[in-house]
């Protein structure tokens, strides 16, 4: 579910790419202030994102700086903290505690056992903050489990679980702007499911896992109906993206929605004609 709202960094500027990693910085400082140094585990850039595009459309007072920490103690670095960092941080725990707690129970893997016990305080103390929120996407969670149990037959019912539970995260405050941060949410959230399946598909076909692509994808005009849907869902996360009066970061915002979320697709092209060609 991780690492497909992310930059193209060949499409920013320096200037840019240095404002991205201060968003970075700052939400890791966030996860360490408000949950502990364990908490950075959760660090990723699908939730800097979401900390960039709260931040650029409230525009709350904060602070700027450079400081070292422990995984860059030979220089300071930049960072960017205001009161989005200390949500976006929030819901990275409440993901990725989600995640240990979903991959446990499906794969009884110790280690994901022991993270969700580590997690399991600042999970506890985030869902004190934010109660509503948690609910949502527990119950969300909850749904996801079921379809996986059903086969994964439904592909729009599991991606519109995954996009309720991003649609809940966007949609920060419960104002003017909720809807449209919570329809650019779901459309992402759906984009991502989709995705992420797209992405395992070749693995999950030889390792005989489930995979909801496993039935469409034999059919002769799957890579162009795979395109066609993913490009209609990020044409929605787009529009409502267009909605927002945001100005600061506009540019490198843009460069996520526009571009960023979709460099791992051109990369598994140019991989499968590589191999094509190969043949």
């Amino acid at each position: 579910m991780y690492g497909y709202v992310s930059i193209n960094r060949q499409a920013l500027s320096d200037g840019e790419y240095e404002r991205f990693k201060a968003y970075y910085c700052g939400l890791c400082r966030a996860l360490r202030q408000r949950n502990g140094q364990l908490s950075r585990f959760t660090l990723s850039y699908d939730m800097t994102v979401v900390y960039l595009l709260l931040s650029a459309l409230y525009e709350p007072a904060g602070e700027t700086g450079r400081e070292r920490c422990a995984p860059h103690m030979a220089r300071p670095h930049a960072y960017v903290s205001d009161e989005c960092a200390a949500y976006a941080a929030d819901m990275s725990v409440v993901l990725a505690w989600h995640k240990a707690d979903d991959d446990w129970r499906d794969e009884r893997r110790v280690d994901k056992l022991a993270l969700r016990h580590a997690l399991a305080p600042a999970y506890g103390r985030t869902k004190a903050r934010w109660p509503e929120k948690c609910r949502v996407i527990g119950e969300a969670v909850d749904e996801m489990s079921r379809i996986e149990a059903r086969g994964l037959d439904d592909i729009d019912a599991a991606a519109n679980v995954t996009g309720r539970i991003m649609g809940e995260i966007y949609a920060w405050r419960n104002d003017f702007w909720a809807e449209p941060l919570r329809r650019m949410g779901r459309a992402l959230g759906r984009f991502i499911y989709l995705m992420d399946a797209y992405d395992d598909l070749p693995g999950d076909v030889r390792a005989g896992r489930p995979n909801p692509l496993i039935g469409m994808s034999g059919r002769a005009d799957y890579e162009s109906e795979m395109k066609d849907i993913l490009t209609l869902e990020m044409a929605e996360a787009c529009a409502q993206f267009e909605r927002l009066p945001i100005v600061r970061d506009a540019n490198l915002l843009r460069n996520i929605f526009y571009s960023g979320v979709w460099c791992r697709y051109a990369a598994l092209q140019k991989n499968s004609d590589d191999h094509r060609k190969e043949k």
